[in-house]
Formats: structure tokens, C-alpha cells, sequence
């Protein structure tokens, strides 16, 4: 995933809300290629795994519980500046501050609940992504 892939997540909040298949329209009019996905649940632990960058973090165990509640969809997308692209296509982490037609701007309820994960760099996309898929399924 060098360059041209990212990582996403749509958190429980967009799943909960129904706005999977707006989310996904928004992605393909971005010009984004899927190229794995699926629809799961992360257990504590995986959670706590997948997010234990920011362990010493104030908001760690609420961002546990949060992402660990409800079903998520996982993907690896596929683009031409994929990282940066998504990032902009996505918004700003607080909604209130993200630009007008972004993911975030559209569809999230608060800067802890804000609809979907990006990865912020090329080699945090390969880590995230071989977080929930292998070789063979993003292939």
C-alpha cells in the first residue's frame, strides 16, 4: 500500500446511523477504488490493540469502548495519493471544523463519534490495514 492505498473505517456511529451506503458513494465519487472490505466487530482487546498508540492518551478507554461497541466496516482503498486524498475527502476530525461536503461535515455526530477513520500517512495505511486483512485479501 505504497502511495496509491489507504486504510478507512466506518466507525459505529455512521453503521449505527445507516449511512454505510452514502459513505461508500461518497468514497467512489471520490475516485477510490475498493479493494477489500468487510463488515465486523472489533472485540476490547482489538481495540485496544489497533489503538494502542495513543494508550497514555486522556481519551484511550472511551475511544476503546467507542470503536468496540458496534460494528464497523474496514476497507483498503485504492487511488493515486490515496492518504492525502482520503484525508481531504474525509474532513477535519472535529465536524464542526470540517470543510462543507466532507465525510465528516456530512455525517458525524461529534468530534468522538465523527463517522469514519483515515490513515494519516502511507505507513500507518500498511499497518492499519494489515490489522484486518491479509495479503491475499487486499490483493
Amino acid at each position: 500500500m505504497q502511495g496509491n492505498r489507504t486504510f478507512t473505517m466506518i466507525k459505529p456511529d455512521a453503521v449505527e446511523n445507516n449511512y454505510i451506503g452514502a459513505i461508500l458513494d461518497k468514497i467512489n465519487a471520490g475516485g477510490f477504488v475498493i479493494k477489500a472490505m468487510k463488515f465486523t466487530q472489533l472485540s476490547k482487546q482489538d481495540a485496544e490493540q489497533f489503538y494502542a498508540i495513543h494508550k497514555e492518551r486522556p481519551f484511550y478507554g472511551e475511544l476503546v469502548e467507542y470503536m468496540s461497541s458496534g460494528p464497523i466496516v474496514a476497507a483498503i482503498l485504492e487511488k493515486d495519493s490515496a492518504v492525502a486524498d482520503f484525508r481531504t475527502l474525509i474532513g477535519a476530525t472535529n465536524p464542526a471544523e470540517a470543510a462543507e461536503g466532507t465525510i465528516r461535515k456530512l455525517y458525524a455526530k461529534d468530534i468522538s463519534a465523527n463517522a469514519i477513520h483515515g490513515s494519516d500517512s502511507d505507513e500507518n495505511a500498511q499497518i492499519e490495514g494489515r490489522f484486518f486483512f491479509s495479503e491475499r485479501e487486499i490483493h
